[in-house]
């Protein structure tokens, strides 16, 4: 099982991403879901959506005996980062990535249904290779997926549940000499340039209620995936590269939905992603995100499905003023420790995951009784997070917007 998820994690870094969307988190993950604004666990929105939104829905599908999908989402940010001694913002290279994403669901009966699925669920990064001053050719990937063999049962008419194991494959990359001031080479940290890969282990759990295909509802929750990247940091630059913890935060979900015509679904979700207690992100001062997805699917004509959506959530990298730059903060296995303003500017340049509200639209068209075929488009509006130290000693900033479209081929049968 390593063998293979290695495999199938060095074809994905074929193609690295970085997201950067609710977090380093995608708002969603096949084109249904991201089409309606990222939801998908208060109400049904499609079988592979389901997989990773709400398990407890795969019994729910209007699918017949088997759903087979393969598709994936070209991802184009566009980050622009400055700090001090870049003479303004410089534009990351890291700007187009294509992210790979297939599932397949097996309803066994009535009561049982089945599924596998494998996707990018997270990523982030940037390329200043080649740019000037307090870059010094910095460049950041992380790319982070889940295949997830999930179970669903329908306990009566109205309530079904399902659970989710997530076998998780992580890469880290940073490359580069990071200089917070390019002035004093104290303070810069040296990447090793190496991609550094881990395995993990997580799981997820789903209920959904369901009166009459009127009324939805759906509570979700996903475990926190411990990772850790080995030798990516030379933090006091003794040549010996440190490793690097980082956990995928715990997630909860609730959410609801209706159908008031039999054409039309509107659903809205609430998300809590715990960065703050999770390993890596915490130290590096991540606030937690509640995000909100509204979305409605209307059907013009029974071939034809029209989608669109919002989603927000407020970024986990804040601006500040005025932040220490004497002060002592620990990073697990870093053998230095740093200023909180170092820290606030390694996120706004190196990991600058600041977007927040999405803008969203998609369709569904049947062009056979046995294929269809899915498609999103998410557009992630301009936000600017900037920080600056106290006494004039430097400042950082991070603007970001971003374009994606996935598509989503499906098969039934």
């Amino acid at each position: 099982m390593k063998k293979k998820l290695v495999v199938l994690g060095s074809v994905l870094a074929l193609a690295p991403f970085a997201l950067a969307t609710n977090g380093d988190n995608l708002i969603g993950i096949g084109p249904a879901s991201r089409g309606m604004g990222g939801i998908g666990t208060g109400m049904p929105v499609g079988p592979i959506d389901s997989i990773f939104r709400n398990p407890a829905w795969l019994t729910h599908q209007d699918t017949k005996k088997f759903f087979v999908s393969f598709g994936g989402i070209l991802f184009m940010p566009n980050v622009k980062v400055g700090a001090t001694g870049t003479n303004g913002r410089v534009k990351s290279s890291a700007d187009t990535f294509l992210v790979p994403e297939v599932g397949i669901v097996h309803k066994i009966n009535e009561k049982v249904a089945v599924g596998i699925g494998a996707f990018g669920v997270s990523g982030m990064g940037v390329d200043f290779r080649n740019k000037h001053g307090a870059l010094l050719n910095m460049h950041t990937t992380f790319q982070f997926m889940r295949l997830t063999p999930t179970i669903a049962y329908k306990i009566s008419e109205n309530i079904s549940i399902g659970a989710a194991l997530h076998i998780a494959w992580g890469s880290l990359d940073m490359g580069g000499t990071l200089c917070v001031d390019p002035m004093d080479p104290t303070i810069c940290w040296n990447a090793s340039g190496g991609q550094s890969q881990d395995l993990g282990l997580g799981a997820s759990v789903g209920i959904a209620f369901n009166h009459k295909d009127f009324i939805y509802a759906g509570l979700y929750y996903q475990t926190p995936v411990s990772m850790k990247y080995k030798r990516v940091f030379d933090s006091n630059g003794d040549g010996r590269y440190e490793d690097m913890k980082l956990q995928q935060p715990q997630e909860v979900a609730v959410g609801v939905g209706v159908k008031p015509l039999q054409n039309l679904k509107l659903g809205l979700d609430l998300r809590w992603i715990d960065w703050s207690g999770a390993d890596g992100y915490k130290h590096f001062d991540w606030k937690d995100q509640w995000v909100f997805g509204v979305g409605m699917e209307y059907k013009p004509i029974d071939k034809l499905a029209l989608r669109a959506g919002w989603n927000y959530g407020k970024s986990p990298i804040r601006s500040k003023k005025n932040l220490p730059v004497m002060d002592q903060r620990r990073v697990p296995n870093f053998a230095r420790e740093f200023s909180t303003y170092e820290l606030y500017w390694f996120n706004l340049v190196g990991f600058p995951a600041i977007a927040e509200h999405h803008l969203t639209l998609g369709l569904n068209l049947k062009l056979t009784p046995n294929f269809d075929i899915d498609l999103s488009y998410v557009y992630a509006l301009p936000n600017t997070e900037t920080a600056t130290a106290a006494g004039g000693f430097g400042e950082a900033s991070a603007k970001m917007h971003q374009h994606s479209i996935g598509i989503g081929l499906n098969w039934s049968f």
